[in-house]
């Protein structure tokens, strides 16, 4: 039996406790958002490090502004004895808030093992899928590594924050103040996503984000509809109409030099995005939509992975209690973030943002702009060997040729790794569509999490060779 075969005989054998270890971690409820899990973000922080002593890691807990992060190193070497490539693995603890609690079948951080009607078994839990079951699919390979040969593959540094789900603010710094220590020979990510549930898929582009907050004020109160109605300023109606104008009919977004930056794909790459047959029936269809709201002139899959975006996640203002109030209100606020692809300006976007809202404000009314992120689009380089052999050795795990397409989703430090440290990245996740990210219910299939501890010991055995 070769050395890889006898790794991944080891995480088929263990693979009951790689779900129980797992499942501690999953109880921790690590929220980054809100201030009130501050110590529970600790508390999942102190966790990773002490797992990955187990087996072998040197591992710190390293404060930042927020919440800290966890650097582990080995001094593991190839086969031969020959050094392999310095690898950074980074991946993330903290979670998403579980709002709302009442749409949760279960408790969510009591993880649990279900069937589904078509005989999957899921793991139910918040940070099941993003990103906790995602980054112990990487350390449980690095466990049977050591539990077999009694090292790992190549030598390996970890870095696992805990506020990606709030932008990874305290991280850009950290990783600058601390350059010479990353500036390594690749990373691994491991929280992006399949292409489904039998093919594999290596991510090659990531949208950046900008993430902004805009509160409206008119009156210097709540007013009284039956009195000022029909005179007075609604913060309401104006956030809405400046909003809703950032779209034309074709979907476009309508933000002075919105696109700049923006290229189209190859002719081969955009054949190659045809042919994966993305319609709208077989993606919005079991969200229960029909039609798609992006650009007319584009696909699907470019809408939701190659395109640039703007959304607005969430409007405030006025009473939203039970009953009626007759109100209206003194200001309204909104949070909208933009998805950013190719050269696209973060620091451009947001100025115009603001100029956009700026322009459409009467005189007697003001807004005021929080930011909660900024982040660069990253097209990978396709010619990177790191990506054939991680391609190739999926497909070996998988039985189905992997497939290299671009993430609709942001992942910021990723651009940091490239433009501070000077390395790619090798993006690789096990995630499915219907897993519910970021929604009540959050699932991770069973077999991806196993399958996703076997892809990367393959992959780190095929990195070392």
């Amino acid at each position: 039996m070769s050395t890889l075969d006898a790794v991944l005989n080891r995480i088929d054998q263990d693979i009951d406790q790689s779900v129980e270890r797992l499942f501690a971690l999953l109880r921790i409820a690590s929220v980054s958002t809100d201030p009130a899990f501050k110590q529970q973000c600790r508390d999942a922080a102190e966790h990773v490090a002490a797992d990955l002593r187990s087996i072998g890691f040197e591992a710190d807990v390293r404060p930042t502004e927020g919440h800290p992060v966890v650097v582990g190193k080995s001094n593991g070497s190839s086969a031969n004895g020959v050094p392999g490539p310095h690898v950074l693995f980074y991946g993330h603890y903290d979670v998403q808030p579980v709002d709302p609690l009442n749409l949760w079948k279960t408790p969510p951080f009591e993880p649990r093992i279900e069937t589904l009607p078509d005989g999957r078994k899921i793991i139910v839990a918040r940070g099941a899928c993003d990103d906790k079951g995602q980054a112990m699919t990487f350390i449980e390979a690095c466990r049977a590594f050591k539990a077999v040969t009694g090292k790992l593959p190549l030598p390996i540094t970890t870095m696992i924050e805990g506020e990606e789900e709030c932008g990874s603010k305290n991280l850009f710094s950290f990783v600058r103040d601390n350059a010479d220590e990353f500036k390594l020979d690749l990373a691994l990510v491991c929280d992006t996503a399949m292409w489904d549930q039998k093919t594999p898929a290596v991510t090659t582009s990531l949208r950046g984000l900008v993430y902004e907050d805009v509160k409206i004020t008119c009156a210097d109160r709540d007013l009284h509809s039956g009195v000022f109605g029909g005179a007075a300023q609604n913060p309401i109606r104006l956030l809405a109409k400046i909003l809703g104008a950032m779209w034309d009919d074709d979907g476009r977004v309508t933000i002075p030099g919105f696109y700049d930056g923006v290229k189209d794909l190859p002719a081969d790459i955009k054949a190659d995005l045809k042919a994966l047959d993305l319609t709208p029936e077989k993606f919005l269809g079991p969200i229960g939509l029909k039609t798609s709201a992006g650009e007319k002139d584009r696909m699907l899959i470019e809408q939701v992975t190659t395109r640039p975006t703007a959304e607005i996640n969430g409007i405030i203002g006025g009473y939203t209690g039970e009953g009626a109030k007759t109100v209206i209100p003194g200001e309204a606020s909104a949070k909208v973030s933009f998805r950013l692809v190719g050269d696209q300006d973060p620091q451009k976007i947001r100025d115009n943002f603001r100029a956009f809202v700026r322009e459409r404000l009467p005189a007697d009314c003001k807004v005021e702009f929080g930011n909660f992120g900024l982040a660069a689009a990253l097209q990978l380089s396709f010619d990177n060997p790191a990506l054939n052999k991680a391609r190739t050795v999926l497909g070996e795990e998988w039985g189905k040729k992997a497939v290299a397409v671009g993430a609709g989703g942001s992942i910021p430090i990723v651009a940091d790794f490239k433009n501070v440290l000077g390395m790619d990245s090798l993006l690789v996740g096990f995630a499915l569509d219907d897993d519910r990210v970021h929604s009540p219910n959050e699932k991770f299939d069973l077999t991806c999490f196993h399958k996703g501890i076997r892809s990367w010991a393959r992959i780190l055995h095929a990195l070392a060779e």
